[in-house]
């Protein structure tokens, strides 16, 4: 299988586990869990499994050995960063739908492919800045297709389309991080990644001990955030009857898609795996119609519909500049 299959894959499987993640949110909800305390245990489950992860195997030791106090520090931020972005998506879910919410999230293709002109590689090709366009139509028709009189509280949709902002900025960073530059930039290694394999140690982080030390930071967070607020740690306060939907929470929508998105991303680029992962709110909207009996209009089902058409004509078209095997070409 070629690097390009495979990082297409991984962003789907992404894109799955992240789509989850609203529908793991509902059921926590309804038996009176709070944001902070909803965040605190997803992204504490996902640290122990990163860690449980990076630890049984050595070559991951060993990765996680290789990062310098610089690179550790720059994940760590980042795990600060995803704190905003993930509390603004699970605390809109208070007030906005399910599928209302997914689909303003994915408003970030969009801003990813604009600060990508100047920050990362350029999106190839006319056919993936159609796409692209298509994209946002979609999105466009979707929202617009609200019924009159169900829009929800200002506050709520504040929160929802603050998140597409702040992913948008992460998926840009960690990108950065993962070596990709504009054409012609010079890059040095040292700078993207400590002295090791050209694959994995130059290019990239290793997608195991950055998403462990990233989940690590966003979870310290909103324990600080959990405690202030005069929320408990403790698992005994914790609602009974909602530890299945709160470890899916962790380990589906946050420690596999969190660790897939970082492989794929190195594969494909960051614009691309945008565009990719632009089926998760049609994953997620489904799903909601199915188990929470949430209503779409014909304009939001054709809204939908566009985004899946978009994702297939972005890639039929040329590739980009990543190569077979994931490396920039020499």
């Amino acid at each position: 299988m070629s690097g390009q299959a495979l990082g297409i894959i991984l962003v789907l499987i992404s894109a799955a586990g992240f789509g989850s993640g609203a529908l793991f949110v509902q059921p926590l909800y309804d038996a009176g869990m709070e944001p902070f305390e909803v965040l605190f245990w997803r992204f504490g489950t996902a640290a122990l499994f990163g860690w449980g992860f990076l630890l049984l195997s050595t070559r991951r030791r060993l990765a996680l050995r290789s990062l310098s106090r610089r690179r550790v520090g720059v994940l760590l931020l980042l795990g600060a960063l995803y704190v905003g972005n993930s509390y603004a998506f699970i605390a809109s879910l208070q007030v906005v739908a399910i599928s209302l919410a997914s689909i303003i999230a994915y408003l970030y293709p969009a801003i990813v492919a604009v600060m990508a002109t100047r920050l990362l590689r350029r999106l190839e090709g006319r056919r993936a800045w159609i796409a692209l366009g298509i994209s946002f139509i979609g999105i466009a028709l979707t929202i617009g297709g609200i019924p009159e009189g169900e829009l929800p509280p200002l506050w709520g949709l504040a929160l929802a389309f603050l998140n597409p902002v702040i992913y948008a900025t992460w998926i840009i960073l960690q990108a950065r991080l993962a070596g990709e530059r504009p054409a012609g930039a010079q890059r040095t290694a040292q700078v993207a990644m400590p002295p090791g394999d050209a694959e994995t140690a130059i290019d990239a982080p290793d997608p195991s001990p950055a998403a462990a030390l990233m989940t690590t930071a966003t979870a310290l967070v909103y324990a600080v955030l959990l405690v202030g607020s005069g929320g408990s740690l403790a698992p005994a306060a914790v609602p009974a009857g909602v530890w299945a939907p709160l470890l899916g929470l962790g380990l589906v929508a946050t420690a596999i898609a969190i660790q897939t998105f970082y492989a794929g991303v190195k594969r494909v680029g960051g614009a691309r795996a945008s565009l990719i992962s632009t089926v998760e709110p049609v994953y997620t909207v489904a799903l909601a119609v199915v188990l929470f009996g949430e209503r779409l209009t014909p304009i939001q089902i054709a809204g939908g519909a566009l985004v899946i058409f978009a994702v297939i004509l972005a890639e039929t078209g040329r590739p980009d500049t990543v190569g077979a095997d994931g490396a920039d070409p020499a």
